[in-house]
């Protein structure tokens, strides 16, 4: 990505000894406020008993359902059941809560990819799941960030988020754009394109060009190699990379942006009353669409999918599923936790919801390359989101305080949107990440 800034630039910089410090406070919380017990030991293991389940905490839409209905139905001796939780932000804080007071955590914990480098950083409460069986199964670079310096493998990958751009061809045709997926791509294969596309597009409809300031900041960190903390964990927010993206989104806040925060009320009522035209849409982003615009869509709303992400790839999300030591029932919670995440029940969980497998051998299935979406316009999604995956040649390093401080980041950009001065929420931004370390 090559976006000129200007700006003052003064580096904060903490080395990673006290950045492990404040994450050792957060995710270990080592006083603990209901149990005595060393919460860096092993459960004692017993086998479930007659009406027990092993217990699971997914956010969002894991796409789970189906797929623990028939593993309950084949182990009769280990019954699963779910507890979702509607966001991430949600289920983090509850999880630090559980993991503070040392009790009534699940047997298996789903992490959103952003928060794993916590764990990594802090690992002494979480299960070592590797095992000669699944060795190799996940994507390099999704198995590398939940794996520990000394090898020990904290989470299974339940999927990888390889990005396109999904967009309102019927908004497109009203404002006098090419709606051809392949006319689409070739128009906004960098983000000066895509800003510059969608000034026409705005000039032309009522409606946003982006359904969110943040969406489109995520977007463009997945971009970023250094985008918070460098490689010795030392904290740099104030990089050059860093401040072209908040000057960029900060800069087209006003002409295309809805201003709403991305999965607010708000940002859900955009996908019904044409609200924008386009959103970065990594493959489960997909089920997001359908549900909040409707399923069959109104008369007349057609979304597609473009092969193309400006700037080139990017990854945004997959998660994994860790097995904190609390639990009881550690054996049975890793053997649940690989069988839900190999390669055949990825590719259902694909067909069925649109998450993007992270396994290698997932994504040579010919089933998934011949995936069409039927709901965005018949799309070739399987070849379109495999080719953003190959596409991908930044990986963001995640260092333990990334979550926090991507936290942070967003609160500025949407105080921006909400009418402060830019440069003001940036220095607001700049003492916040100085207070966390």
């Amino acid at each position: 990505m090559r976006i000129t800034t200007t700006g003052p630039h003064r580096p904060v910089v903490r080395r990673g000894q006290v950045v492990l410090g404040a994450v050792t406070a957060l995710v270990l919380g080592l006083t603990a406020c209901g149990d005595d017990s060393d919460p860096t030991k092993s459960a004692e293991q017993e086998d479930l008993k007659e009406g027990e389940s092993l217990t699971i905490t997914t956010f969002g839409e894991f796409g789970y359902d189906a797929l623990i209905e028939e593993w309950n139905e084949a182990n009769p001796d280990i019954q699963v059941k779910q507890t979702k939780v509607s966001l991430w932000d949600d289920w983090k804080n509850e999880l630090n809560t559980l993991l503070q007071a040392n009790e009534g955590l699940p047997d298996v914990v789903a992490i959103e990819g952003d928060f794993m480098p916590a764990l990594v950083a802090a690992p002494d409460r979480w299960v070592d799941l590797s095992d000669d069986e699944v060795e190799g199964r996940w994507l390099e670079f999704k198995e590398d960030a939940a794996t520990t310096p000394d090898g020990a493998l904290l989470g299974y990958a339940t999927d990888a988020g390889p990005e396109a751009i999904c967009y309102r061809a019927d908004l497109f045709e009203k404002a006098g754009l090419p709606t051809d997926r392949e006319e689409v791509a070739a128009s906004m294969t960098t983000w000066e394109d895509y800003f510059a596309l969608g000034e026409e597009f705005v000039a032309n409809s009522d409606a946003a060009w982006y359904d969110a300031s943040g969406s489109i900041a995520q977007a463009m960190l997945n971009q970023v190699e250094f985008p918070f903390e460098q490689a010795d964990n030392s904290v740099d927010v104030e990089n050059d990379e860093l401040r072209a993206v908040y000057e960029t989104v900060t800069a087209n806040t006003e002409s295309l942006s809805t201003k709403a925060a991305q999965w607010s009320d708000d940002w859900s009522a955009g996908f019904q009353n044409d609200g924008f035209a386009t959103v970065p849409c990594p493959g489960w982003m997909r089920s997001n669409i359908r549900d909040n615009t409707g399923d069959p869509a109104p008369n007349g709303v057609v979304w597609d999918i473009a092969d193309v992400f400006p700037g080139g790839g990017g990854n945004w999300g997959g998660s994994y599923l860790a097995v904190p030591k609390a639990s009881p029932h550690q054996e049975a919670a890793q053997e649940f936790a690989a069988w839900i995440t190999a390669p055949e029940q990825q590719l259902e969980i694909f067909q069925t919801l649109g998450n993007f497998p992270s396994q290698v051998e997932a994504l040579e299935d010919p089933e998934l390359l011949s995936t069409q979406d039927e709901y965005f316009n018949g799309a070739p999604a399987g070849e379109i989101f495999s080719n953003r995956a190959a596409a991908i040649t930044v990986q963001p390093y995640h260092g333990p305080l990334y979550s926090d401080i991507l936290g942070k980041f967003q609160e500025a950009i949407t105080r921006v949107d909400q009418g402060a001065d830019p440069e003001e929420s940036w220095q607001t931004f700049v003492n916040e990440v100085d207070s966390l370390q």
